[in-house]
């Protein structure tokens, strides 16, 4: 442990915190530096006080001027951060200002206190900022020392990077920039040439994705409704608590009102519902009042769910990163964990990327309410199919071009399958 200002030392210990984490081991030396970090860590890791910590040991508390800004792209993510840094400001003597900017909150309380001082450290989601900061220009950003952009990969996928750009731009050259994010798209790299000076960039391996702990299903939907499909897995299973992801929030209130339907104890989570609904379902689920919860990915992310059972995806995140991610919030502290995806034939590749990646899959049919073991993937694809030589013939009438479009090998498969079928029927099969 550093050898922190008395107060911070008095909190950790209040808080039961003992042992530096992997990430902050890693970071907080890095921090003390000054340099610029990219750093990419699971949900869980600690990643929250890898930053906090050292903003409190080097906070002026005698200066009354905005000193450090943390970005963080959900309300309730901001919360819990916020959750945080009075946990630790509460044993100072000296009062810290800490305030925290998102959406649904006060505005005009929030203009005119920010009129007659400012805040030393501010956590926001980034079109509050971008609001206060470029809009009102009553944030003042240029003594800012470190500015954190939490989540960033959530924050780039729900188009909010371009606020936290911004937000940026506005404070001086010589920022300190510390980027946390579960996973590092492509998209997000400019962003970081921008703004992050010889970045040194630290990885912590997510140890849940070669979890021993954690069962990875995958039940082929045959082209039947996912609805349909869903209602079968579920029938199968008795959690403690699932989550069910879906990608977008108008999939996820379609199978919450599924659920309600087939009389499920079931909570809903999306973007679209008014923050105090959010709040009231959040502690509602932390209560235990749920045993499955129905969520996007955006909501669920940094939420701390303890003692979940099974991840149900009923729809494939587009980035394999994000499956990771999803099914390494059960099978923690040694406890068992299930995972069940609903997958059809074009999620082949995808499904692929991730056993090369180490995950060991299983593939599950559904016989009588129970999941048994179906047929793996490769031998369904190793079957060779009988073709004559006539048939042959028929199906290289068809022209292949040189350049591929979109849908070209879905349109050029219809046309092989409407010549077989067209072929077989003059020979009378």
């Amino acid at each position: 442990m550093f050898n922190y200002k008395r107060y911070i030392v008095t909190a950790l210990e209040a808080l039961k915190f003992t042992d530096l984490t992997e990430v902050q081991q890693k970071v907080i030396p890095n921090v003390f530096e000054g340099k610029d970090l990219m750093v990419t860590s699971e949900t869980g890791s600690g990643k929250t006080h890898a930053f906090l910590l050292p903003i409190f040991q080097n906070l002026d508390e005698s200066n009354h001027s905005l000193q450090y800004l943390i970005s963080s792209p959900t309300r309730e993510l901001a919360k819990q951060i916020f959750t945080f840094a009075r946990q630790i400001a509460d044993f100072s003597a000296s009062p810290i200002d800490i305030r925290i900017y998102i959406g649904g909150s006060d505005r005009p309380d929030e203009i005119a206190r920010l009129k007659k001082s400012q805040p030393q450290i501010v956590i926001g989601t980034p079109g509050k900022l971008k609001d206060l900061v470029v809009k009102e220009n009553l944030l003042d950003v240029h003594q800012v020392k470190i500015f954190v952009v939490d989540e960033a990969d959530m924050t780039l996928d729900e188009g909010f990077l371009e606020d936290v750009d911004f937000v940026a731009a506005k404070m001086e050259k010589h920022l300190q920039t510390l980027v946390f994010s579960a996973t590092l798209p492509e998209k997000i790299q400019p962003f970081l040439r921008k703004y992050l000076k010889n970045p040194v960039f630290i990885e912590i391996a997510n140890k849940n994705q070669t979890s021993q702990n954690i069962s990875h299903f995958f039940v082929k939907t045959k082209g039947h409704p996912r609805e349909e499909v869903l209602k079968k897995v579920l029938k199968t299973i008795n959690p403690y608590f699932a989550i069910i992801f879906c990608n977008k929030k108008e999939s996820a209130d379609a199978v919450y009102q599924l659920m309600i339907t087939e009389k499920y104890n079931v909570g809903l989570l999306h973007g679209g519902l008014e923050a105090r609904k959010r709040k009231q379902v959040i502690a509602s689920v932390r209560n235990q009042k749920f045993q499955f919860l129905v969520a996007t990915d955006l909501l669920s992310r940094g939420i701390d769910i303890p003692d979940i059972s099974h991840i149900i995806n009923f729809e494939l995140p587009a980035d394999w990163e994000f499956y990771v991610h999803r099914t390494g919030r059960t099978g923690r502290v040694d406890k068992d964990g299930i995972a069940i995806s609903l997958y059809d034939r074009e999620n082949d590749d995808y499904i692929d990327m991730l056993e090369a990646r180490g995950l060991k899959t299983a593939y599950k049919e559904i016989v009588d309410d129970v999941l048994v073991d179906g047929k793996i993937r490769s031998e369904r694809q190793k079957r060779i199919k009988v073709v004559s030589e006539a048939e042959k013939k028929a199906i290289r009438v068809v022209p292949k071009t040189s350049v591929v479009k979109p849908g070209y090998r879905k349109k050029y498969q219809k046309q092989v399958d409407e010549i077989k079928s067209q072929f077989r029927k003059k020979q009378g099969r």
